[in-house]
């Protein structure tokens, strides 16, 4: 099994290339979509949530009201800390479950976005950030709905690309069009992956 970490800042296309590397045949175990999972109505992870900050972190039908939660959390270091103390560990769980689940010839790519904050680039054999410019990353964010200022206090409160390069084995520059981004995951696969399996 090759164990790839995919990382990269918000906004600067780490789903896009979780894409392109699903469609050359990886099985792609994203941390964002399990950390909804683990906190679905009815989980332990939401009790735990709901524990620490309260009925107001959540809607009327009993599920979890995410912008609510964001603006108890995205100013206060220490409530993000409490909550990161909740999901990651579940997040962790369940995606050691999805890989162990894989078949042993698997390229498994592992969509973490907080690689680099949380200490994981050493569980994978290799790492592979993708970059683009921060005003890039903003207006695809702002694109998304969020306002500029959220976009950028969100991107202040993770890694520095150079943090992210540090941990680096490749990586990818997605400020060009999707065709260039194609290109450099197919680089990437040819020279980093086929020759990993073989």
């Amino acid at each position: 099994m090759l164990k790839i970490g995919l990382t990269g800042g918000i906004g600067s296309g780490k789903s896009t290339v979780a894409a392109l590397l699903a469609e050359r045949g990886a099985l792609v175990v994203d941390a964002d979509r399990i950390a909804r999972e683990v906190v679905e109505p009815g989980t332990p992870g939401l009790a735990a949530v709901v524990e620490a900050f309260g009925p107001d972190v959540l809607t009327a039908d009993g599920s979890l009201d995410r912008a609510a939660l964001a603006a108890v959390v995205f100013g206060d270091p220490a409530a993000r800390a409490r909550l990161d103390g909740i999901v990651h560990p579940l997040v962790r769980a369940r995606a050691a479950q999805l890989v162990a689940a894989a078949p042993d010839d698997s390229v498994v790519v592992q969509d973490v976005p907080l690689l680099v904050e949380t200490g994981q680039a050493g569980a994978h054999d290799l790492v592979l950030v993708v970059e683009a410019d921060p005003e890039t990353r903003v207006r695809r964010l702002v694109g998304r709905g969020l306002s500029a200022e959220d976009a950028r206090a969100r991107m202040a409160s993770q890694a520095t690309d150079e943090q992210r390069r540090a941990v680096a084995d490749v990586v990818l520059d997605n400020d060009g069009d999707q065709e260039a981004l194609a290109a450099q995951v197919d680089r990437f696969w040819v020279d980093q992956v086929e020759p990993a399996r073989s």
